[in-house]
């Protein structure tokens, strides 16, 4: 939030929460109202003003509401924006990256699920001829200005920190609309909100039938925390028969029963009673509920049930959730949930906030492709009947080349993501494929001796992200994999120029690495027709003439060099020791393999 903004915030101590058991009236709380005060310039958003807050409580007070609620805006954000054109607008590309930072979008994304709306706050340059900065803005802050018979927008909004904390005596702070004046305000909010039939200042949550029914939830978990800690449910009524004491001795001995026998950890206790005779000993009658448990058992499971419609999750496995139908249980099932959960549910939210982000781009003179990268797995997209490769790339997340041409670096290796050893690493060896090669372990142990105890973790070494650790590392040394040409050639793919161009900077690779980058579809157009392969044996494919080095590294500030049997503490996971052919073929250029690497058919078995 910006110091304009930050000027205006009221420190509002926050009210202490309590738990009250209350009656649920189903028809009060799905349509908020909409109230126009006479003596104030803003439109009130429910009947206390306080309608956005209503809605958050409700969030945090029901599991699967606000399951839902986080679950489906992880979705919306998915990984994040990206463009299908990004490698031909590099610069426009940059620009965009750069004002739309990623927790903003995150919490925007949130805002939009949970309230219906969302609201982001433009913040120009100095001589307002571009868009400098923006910032979400929490929805609960502001209101809408009354707006005058012939107006066609909300001209301005009202923040203030605490709407429920407000006093006549207090001024909120009055901030343009964005795109009403021509010459724009230093600050100014736009107001994300879908179209809603009968609905001009706000928008309510594509939730709203639920809410009923996640307060119910919510108080059907408080009476159950009331029940353990307060004993609220009573299951045997007491008798004393030796007449009515005092209201001074009925309080003593309430007070007594509820310290000694209230409470979870009471269950199970004995009770004892000690009297003058076998007259005026007290009776103690059970109350039984019998049906109880059935009847909060249905209630509870009815009301996650149509939480879960109103929200219109497709399979509750989506979420992380336990569905005992058994819809949504099997591969295929949760594909087609999941294909559907995108196309109807999050789709729809994903474009109106793009809608919002190309407004404040063309401002700024930038057009792009714009596009959230999806959080589904590769195998549920459906990519049957697209055919154009900006669709699927939309799709996907993945940057695809064109179908029979040659790699495109600047799309495809954007998969690949390498990092440049720091100073604080020095390389010991490279090694080629050879039968006598012995093991990773071994290797770095006869060439490396440990000289400094309490070794830290490898992470906090390594800057470079998102490469972090290797699980093939160690604590004072790590293994990399580095593109190496045997056999040269003129005619070398531009797959191979390019990597061996990032070898020329100096630019190593993570096992994991490559294989995420062989997995995402990279360089798949010179796969066995047109499918995946692993880069990390095949390289370039066919008779390419490249290979990986394996490169061990020592950490200089924990090692000496050439210091044969140093120790390490943790062996190597026998799991993850390199073996195999893959390790043996990543060191041999396909030129030198069977068929030349090729996908071994008929002919050249």
């Amino acid at each position: 939030m910006s110091k304009y903004i930050n000027k205006h915030r009221n420190t509002v101590n926050a009210p202490k929460t309590k738990s009250v058991f209350s009656s649920v009236n189903l028809s009060s709380y799905n349509i908020p109202k909409i109230v126009e005060s006479k003596n104030k310039e803003y439109i009130e958003f429910g009947a206390d003003n306080n309608y956005f807050k209503f809605l958050i409580n409700r969030a945090n007070g029901s599991a699967t509401s606000g399951a839902c609620i986080t679950g489906i805006s992880q979705m919306i954000y998915g990984k994040g924006l990206d463009a299908t054109n990004s490698s031909k607008k590099p610069e426009s590309y940059a620009r965009m990256i750069s004002l739309f930072k990623k927790e903003q979008v995150r919490r925007l994304a949130y805002d939009l699920k949970l309230t219906g709306q969302c609201a982001i706050q433009i913040i120009y340059s100095k001589d307002k001829k571009t868009i400098q900065k923006v910032e979400h803005l929490p929805i609960e802050t502001l209101r809408a200005e009354k707006c005058a018979p012939d107006d066609k927008q909300v001209q301005a909004y009202y923040y203030f920190a605490d709407w429920s904390e407000i006093k006549p005596s207090d001024k909120p702070l009055r901030i343009p609309a964005f795109g009403i004046s021509k010459t724009p305000a230093p600050i100014e909010i736009m107001y994300v909100k879908p179209y809603e039939a009968g609905l001009f200042y706000y928008s309510t949550p594509d939730y709203i039938s639920g809410i009923s029914f996640s307060q119910i939830e919510e108080e059907i978990s408080n009476f159950h925390v009331n029940n353990i800690q307060n004993a609220f449910a009573p299951s045997a009524l007491i008798n004393f028969n030796n007449g009515v004491p005092d209201e001074a001795t009925q309080r003593l001995i309430e007070q007594k029963f509820t310290s000694k026998f209230s409470g979870s950890s009471n269950s199970g206790k004995l009770m004892m009673a000690f009297n003058d005779s076998k007259e005026s000993q007290a009776d103690i009658t059970p109350i039984q509920i019998s049906d109880a448990h059935n009847q909060y058992e249905f209630i509870s499971r009815e009301a996650q049930s149509k939480i879960m419609m109103s929200h219109r999750i497709v399979s509750p496995m989506l979420l992380g959730i336990k569905d005992s139908t058994g819809f949504g249980n099997n591969a295929e099932e949760l594909k087609n949930a999941s294909i559907l959960m995108q196309n109807i549910v999050i789709n729809p939210f994903q474009e109106t906030l793009i809608d919002a982000f190309d407004k404040i781009l063309a401002y700024n003179g930038i057009a792009l492709n714009l596009y959230f990268k999806t959080l589904q797995p590769l195998q549920f997209i459906d990519l049957e009947n697209v055919k154009d490769e900006e669709t699927r790339e939309e799709e996907t997340g993945v940057k695809m080349s064109k179908e029979n041409s040659n790699f495109n670096d600047d799309e495809m290796l954007n998969s690949l993501d390498g990092e440049e050893i720091t100073d604080e690493w020095e390389l010991v060896e490279k090694r080629e494929y050879s039968e006598d090669n012995n093991n990773l372990k071994d290797w770095a142990e006869s060439l490396i001796k440990e000289t400094k105890t309490g070794l830290q973790k490898l992470a906090t070494f390594i800057k470079s992200k998102p490469n972090g650790e290797s699980k093939l590392d160690k604590s004072f040394y790590k293994v990399r994999y580095e593109y190496a040409e045997k056999y040269s050639s003129n005619n070398s793919r531009k797959f191979c120029k390019t990597m061996m161009s990032r070898t020329s900077k100096g630019v190593v690779y993570r096992k994991e690495d490559i294989d995420q980058a062989s997995f995402s579809g990279v360089n798949k157009s010179f796969g066995h027709k047109g499918q995946n392969y692993s880069l990390f044996r095949f390289k370039g494919g066919r008779n390419c003439g490249h290979f990986f080095n394996e490169n061990l590294y020592r950490l200089k500030s924990k090692t000496e060099k050439y210091i044969s049997r140093g120790k390490e503490v943790d062996n190597i996971p026998s799991t993850y020791t390199p073996k195999g052919k893959q390790y043996k073929d990543a060191k041999i250029a396909p030129k030198d393999m069977k068929n030349g690497g090729a996908y071994p058919t008929k002919k050249n078995k």
